[in-house]
């Protein structure tokens, strides 16, 4: 494939050995990296990481929602394989009701080990982040167990979390967090890790660390800037404001916003509608398409449509490619099988 990407014509046709890797990078499964060549050698775009394959759990009925302050750590994070219609979605439900759904050792553990395990697995289309916990979604960082900690723990802790919401920020399907409530400081910072955002009117959101003297440390002072722009960014971390749904719709925080039903789930029911919009395209394409933007995004435009182009070389010598072809001339359905 590699070869036939470095023979497209335009303008990666004639790339030297610095091209080479641009268009390596560009791999929906192996991308430790990218440089581009000529004037652009030396700029690095940041990585993105699919390695480490896994055998998925069985899938099965989605399990019954547990509040219990009895919860087992072990079951703070539930990961469950949707079935059926649903076969390729992933939804990742956080249990920790007596902790208010906040980032513990533990809990940050259990995401790290459930996110390696899903970084290559070719059978997951989309992953849905929600919580199982009524009210809330995730209130940030456990200050209890924070608070035990010595100065010289909490750095290597906060970098911990730093780096599983990266993981999630560079996993290679789509990603949408489904906020049914609370979700502050850390909260929402693993929300800002995901591609799409959505929300239920009674949700409150917001970076609310500088009331604690600190700032956010899991990547809220650079995504949130990049979701809603500079000068709001600045003003809600500088306030530590908390914004309900409607609010956080109208600033560009979220793409949707639902009236709260009965059950509390809205904001998951929405979240799992969009991801079975998602189910029946390409998966090779999805795959490319999301770093094509998550590239592109960090760089200028000449240099991001050349990642474009890499990325568009990555679909050609596909079975996918051909089998929509033959749909589209056939009227059917295409059977897509991510090859």
């Amino acid at each position: 494939m590699a070869a036939a990407v470095a023979a497209a014509p335009g303008a990666l046709g004639s790339l030297h050995a610095g091209g080479a890797r641009l268009v390596a990078a560009c791999s929906a499964w192996l991308c430790p990296g990218l440089r581009l060549p000529g004037s652009l050698a030396g700029r690095r775009v940041g990585p993105a990481i699919w390695a480490q394959g896994w055998v998925p759990a069985a899938g099965g009925p989605a399990p019954k929602r547990g509040y219990s302050s009895e919860v087992k750590t072990e079951d703070e994070l539930r990961v469950r394989h949707l079935e059926e219609e649903n076969r390729g979605i992933v939804v990742l439900g956080i249990n920790r009701a007596y902790g208010k759904n906040s980032l513990s050792k533990n809990l940050i553990k259990m995401l790290s080990k459930a996110v390696d395990a899903l970084k290559s697995d070719k059978k997951v289309r989309t992953i849905i982040i929600r919580s199982e916990v009524p009210g809330i979604f995730c209130a940030g960082a456990d200050l209890k167990e924070r608070a035990k900690m010595s100065s010289s723990e909490v750095g290597p802790f906060v970098s911990k979390i730093r780096a599983v919401i990266n993981d999630i920020a560079n996993l290679p399907v789509p990603t949408i967090a489904a906020i049914d409530g609370l979700a502050l400081g850390g909260g929402l910072e693993l929300a800002l890790a995901c591609d799409i955002r959505v929300a239920a009117s009674s949700a409150k959101m917001g970076l609310v660390e500088t009331k604690l003297a600190i700032i956010p440390g899991g990547g809220g002072t650079q995504r949130l800037p990049r979701a809603i722009g500079m000068s709001l960014a600045k003003e809600l971390i500088f306030s530590a404001r908390v914004l309900d749904g409607q609010e956080a719709k109208a600033v560009g925080l979220i793409s949707h916003v639902l009236e709260q039903n009965q059950e509390g789930d809205a904001a998951y029911r929405k979240a799992l509608d969009l991801a079975r919009e998602f189910l029946p395209q390409g998966p090779v394409a999805m795959r490319v398409a999301k770093l094509a933007i998550n590239q592109g995004m960090e760089v200028d435009l000449v240099t991001g449509l050349a990642i474009e182009e890499a990325c568009y070389a990555q679909t050609i010598p596909t079975k996918d490619r051909l089998e929509g072809l033959l749909a589209f001339k056939e009227k059917r359905p295409p059977r897509y099988k991510g090859e």
